[in-house]
């Protein structure tokens, strides 16, 4: 059967749901009831906030007293440091002293050499920088000894003094010191690894014994910084 203008505009009419206040009142009350909700999250948020807020407060004063217990550590150490370096300082100036001796140019004339004395030796450069220095220079007018004292030896004091040596004979020759130089290693506290390090390497070693002292001579013959031979 079909529908006619009056069915349908009665029908249109039906359809259409008519908004009460009740609706809006139940509107407003969601939308509420979201603000609420959201009011609520904005607190929790901030108060997170706040306490992640103090806790970075306290992680930075935990930070600062930190800092200043590593200052005042590194200041204690410091001081401890500078005491036993003046204490090593001692030792080294007392073993020099020991191994100094007037004794010691009569050590080496068993090795065939005549020295005339014993002394420590600076040498600058032009600027008046210390250019090398030598704990103890036996010497005689065509021959010297270039000792360094330590107060325990390992390899790289022997490796050093190997470059030193090689400061000595330049600074020598451009000096018009033509002597035959040698080298020594003295030291109370001597593995005997770095011993043979050290006879190897052509120096003579030095070695406290008892009161005295025990000098030992590399086994082939000991290595010399000679002046180079003019050339033609």
């Amino acid at each position: 059967m079909p529908i006619t203008k009056a069915a349908a505009k009665k029908t249109a009419k039906s359809a259409r749901k008519k908004v009460t206040q009740a609706d809006i009142l139940a509107n407003f009350d969601k939308i509420q009831k979201t603000l609420d909700e959201l009011a609520a999250a904005h607190e929790e948020t901030e108060k997170t906030l706040n306490k992640v807020i103090g806790e970075i407060s306290e992680t930075r004063a935990a930070h600062k007293e930190a800092i200043r217990d590593i200052q005042a550590a590194h200041e204690e150490t410091e001081k401890t440091l500078n005491k036993a370096i003046g204490g090593l300082s001692n030792t080294l100036g007392s073993l020099v002293e020991h191994v100094m001796t007037p004794d010691l140019p009569r050590k080496f004339k068993e090795f065939g050499f005549t020295f005339t004395g014993i002394q420590t030796v600076k040498w600058a450069n032009g600027e008046g920088n210390i250019y090398t220095e030598i704990d103890g220079l036996l010497e005689n007018g065509k021959q010297a000894v270039a000792v360094e004292v330590k107060t325990t030896l390992r390899r790289r004091d022997i490796d050093e003094h190997l470059e030193r040596m090689e400061k000595v004979r330049k600074y020598a020759g451009e000096h018009g010191d033509n002597r035959e130089f040698f080298g020594a290693m003295a030291a109370p506290i001597i593995g005997w690894d770095v011993k043979d390090y050290a006879l190897s390497k052509g120096f003579f070693v030095i070695e406290p014994l008892g009161e005295d002292v025990k000098v030992t001579k590399p086994p082939s013959a000991p290595r010399s910084w000679s002046c180079p031979a003019p050339t033609l």
